[in-house]
């Protein structure tokens, strides 16, 4: 597997590339709602023009936070990068251990998106197994697990499973998985 490259550091395309960011993932401020974007200026004026139209400034304790988390302390991000690590190997275990799951190794967020297709045509008390929302609906009625069908994130054949919680918890939960897959004949 190869190291990551910013695509902002080819000169011949600078002038096209966007990089947009925030706290939410990386200072574990899920659900704050603030970002930035670095992009060449006539970019950057089109988009504060269409934000200024669409949303209204992020209010001043999320900017006083995302200005604590960006100037303070920054050992913090190696703790939870290496949880997230932890984690995300303990999930790719775990899903892998359940048949008709395919599962590749993710290399950002907190997500994984395994395939979930074998499961497609099959069915439990008559409720018939179509696409990925109605395995994710499945598995919220009957294993009590949400997670989303792919179609949104342009993988329709897979399921988003989220990663965000303890280990004890992600345990429980794929028991829950698998055991509900099971069921489906």
């Amino acid at each position: 597997m190869g190291s990551h490259e910013s695509i902002a550091q080819f000169e011949n395309i600078r002038e096209r590339v966007v990089i947009v960011n925030g706290v939410s993932k990386g200072y574990a401020m899920t659900g704050w709602r603030l970002g930035w974007i670095a992009a060449p200026q006539w970019i950057a004026s089109a988009c504060n023009t269409l934000q200024g139209q669409y949303t209204s400034g992020p209010c001043s304790v999320t900017q006083k936070a995302a200005e604590a988390a960006y100037t303070g302390d920054q050992s913090c991000i190696e703790t939870m990068r290496t949880a997230f690590e932890r984690r995300k190997n303990l999930v790719v275990r775990l899903a892998r251990e359940i048949p008709g799951l395919k599962v590749n190794d993710p290399q950002g967020a907190f997500y994984i998106f395994p395939d979930c297709s074998s499961f497609y045509g099959k069915s439990y008390n008559g409720k018939k197994i179509e696409n990925s929302g109605d395995l994710a609906m499945y598995l919220l009625e009957e294993g009590h697990v949400a997670c989303v069908g792919g179609g949104a994130f342009g993988a329709p054949d897979c399921i988003r499973m989220s990663y965000a919680t303890s280990d004890e918890n992600l345990v429980k939960a794929f028991g829950w998985i698998k055991e509900a897959l099971a069921k489906l004949a």
